[in-house]
């Protein structure tokens, strides 16, 4: 059964940076589409950015387009995204999802994913 664990959320100003990764136990992750997605209070999970199964081909959404980058470590069988030029409006629960027959065209929708992490709190703010 795959699990799958976020990391690196915290507290940081905007223009900041931060990383957070998702890796994963019970399965190898480079056999799966990953996705971020990211809820704010009040708000729907929406897709922030995904990498197809076994390749490198990756998708964005338009808000994140130059500033954050979702990219895969094999050997540690984690998949990171990188984020750069922080605003307040990317605050948020940030979630990895899995599974292995998303086609990139389809790989920001929430409802591909069978298998989720149990989140990451990422705060922008002063």
């Amino acid at each position: 059964q795959l699990q799958l664990v976020e990391s690196g959320g915290g507290l940081v100003q905007p223009g900041g940076s931060l990383r957070i990764s998702c890796t994963a136990a019970g399965a190898t992750l480079e056999h799966y589409a990953i996705g971020w997605f990211r809820q704010a209070p009040g708000k729907e999970r929406e897709g922030v950015s995904c990498i197809v199964s076994g390749g490198t081909s990756t998708n964005y959404a338009d808000s994140v387009k130059g500033r954050f980058t979702i990219s895969r470590d094999n050997a540690k069988n984690t998949v990171y995204l990188q984020m750069n030029g922080l605003k307040p409006e990317d605050t948020g629960v940030y979630y990895c999802a899995a599974d292995p027959r998303v086609f990139r065209w389809a790989c920001l929708r929430k409802y591909e994913y069978d298998y989720w992490g149990q989140g990451a709190q990422v705060t922008v703010s002063t």
